[in-house]
């Protein structure tokens, strides 16, 4: 009502006239921020006021971009966590030891990332799980010796080849005469790698059995699971 002045008014203009920020008051006595900018109109800071309360809120703003982001990687923790649960649940309906099961894994695999035009078996990739899955299957669907893969390093031109090779030979488990070529990317002088990079490993095996079998498996599978949705 207008005649009947605010209990809190005279409170408030004197947290303010001390140098108190709007929003601090407003959190302080539970006044709307609109009354105390009425309130406040005909009030004058100092110079040394108005440049804490500048610096002040710089400094809340810069708290507030720290907590969002605590926050926001606390829910990203938190999804992925769910996500792996979610995995793990999913894995449990599935039996591994069915060959059938690897088998299709495996040929959806190298319908993506298998080489295509070239007669033979091979894939290539910097992430050794890929690769280390694909001897594994290798070895479970067709009792394919291991020690037969041939092996290529595509690298940068900072990289150690040596050292790289025994990264791999030891990573995949297979003996390091099978590492034969290695090319270097001239593009890349002058750009260091990171550390974690180990460049490109390529597999290969004299198998175009093996390849042909398996881009039909990959192919005719995803043929059947589109098919089967449009049914």
């Amino acid at each position: 009502m207008r005649g009947i002045k605010h209990p809190l008014k005279y409170r408030a203009v004197d947290l303010r006239k001390q140098g108190l920020s709007i929003g601090k008051i407003e959190a302080m006595l539970q006044i709307r921020r609109s009354t105390l900018s009425g309130w406040f109109r005909d009030i004058v800071l100092s110079q040394e006021q108005r440049a804490y309360l500048l610096q002040s809120g710089k400094d809340a703003f810069v708290k507030a971009r720290l907590k969002a982001a605590l926050w926001h990687r606390e829910q990203k923790r938190q999804r992925i966590e769910q996500a792996k649960k979610e995995a793990v649940a999913a894995l449990e309906t599935i039996n591994l030891s069915d060959k059938s099961v690897v088998e299709i894994a495996m040929a959806t695999l190298y319908l993506g990332e298998g080489f295509k035009t070239v007669q033979g078996l091979g894939i290539g990739n910097s992430n050794p799980m890929i690769l280390q899955f694909f001897i594994a299957a290798l070895a479970i669907c067709y009792d394919f010796d291991k020690t037969k893969i041939k092996c290529e390093l595509h690298l940068r031109a900072d990289q150690n080849p040596m050292e790289i090779k025994a990264y791999w030979a030891q990573t995949l488990g297979l003996p390091l005469e099978n590492f034969k070529t290695v090319s270097i990317d001239q593009r890349t002088r002058g750009s260091p790698t990171y550390s974690s990079y180990k460049g490109v490993c390529a597999l290969r095996c004299a198998s175009t059995a093996i390849q042909r079998r398996l881009l039909h498996l990959g192919a005719l599978y995803c043929e059947k699971i589109i098919a089967n949705t449009r049914a």
